[in-house]
């Protein structure tokens, strides 16, 4: 919570950069606590929020009353911490007082209850957002291992065609052993073959002479 807490002052700081600079320049840009409690006044007479109503309350200890002007003059004083958190000369610890700060920047979310509810909402979002991230990459890695396995179940059945082929190998390395040793007895019989032939045709030639 403390945390958050800081979160809040540090937003509502930034608010007020930027405010002091526009609508309500001449009450914010070198505020004062007479100028913040008239600028305070001049919000809640334009149908303030019950939240800050409440904050109104809290802080200075008495309803906002249009009728009671002067009484609430009188709490200059109570726009002290104010003064100096946005002048950045103290970090204020009064939960009113900040609550007001963001009130008179016109800081949202506020007050600070509501600011909280909203961090715990968005960190849930958050968190619900990193667990489907989690569950998404389970699924993911669930998806490639069965891809990897597929792949070496796929592998693996082509190693069968290759034993078959490298069957084949062999068998062909074997018959072209084979067909090299009968390829000379082939060329010896050829050879003899040759031999009685040309015999037979000088015998016959010889004998057609005679």
């Amino acid at each position: 919570m403390n945390n958050t807490l800081e979160e809040y002052k540090k937003a509502i700081k930034i608010k007020y950069e930027l405010e002091k600079e526009g609508e309500h320049f001449d009450y914010l840009y070198s505020p004062s606590r007479g100028k913040l409690r008239d600028l305070c006044w001049l919000i809640f007479e334009n149908n303030p929020t019950q939240d800050d109503l409440n904050v109104f309350r809290n802080l200075l200890c008495l309803d906002f009353d249009h009728k009671k002007k002067n009484k609430f003059k009188e709490q200059k004083d109570k726009f002290r911490p104010i003064e100096t958190f946005f002048k950045g000369e103290t970090d204020p610890s009064n939960i009113d007082a900040i609550n007001l700060a963001a009130v008179l920047v016109d800081f949202q979310p506020r007050p600070f209850k509501r600011f909280n509810e909203k961090c715990r909402i968005e960190e849930a979002k958050t968190t619900g957002n990193v667990e489907k991230i989690k569950a998404t990459a389970e699924i993911d890695n669930e998806v490639i291992e069965l891809k990897s396995f597929v792949k070496n179940e796929n592998e693996g059945s082509k190693e069968v065609p290759k034993r078959g082929n490298l069957f084949l190998n062999l068998k062909d390395i074997f018959s072209k052993k084979i067909v090299q040793k009968i390829y000379p007895r082939k060329v010896i019989t050829i050879a003899i073959g040759a031999v009685a032939l040309v015999s037979s045709a000088c015998l016959y030639f010889v004998q057609k002479k005679d």
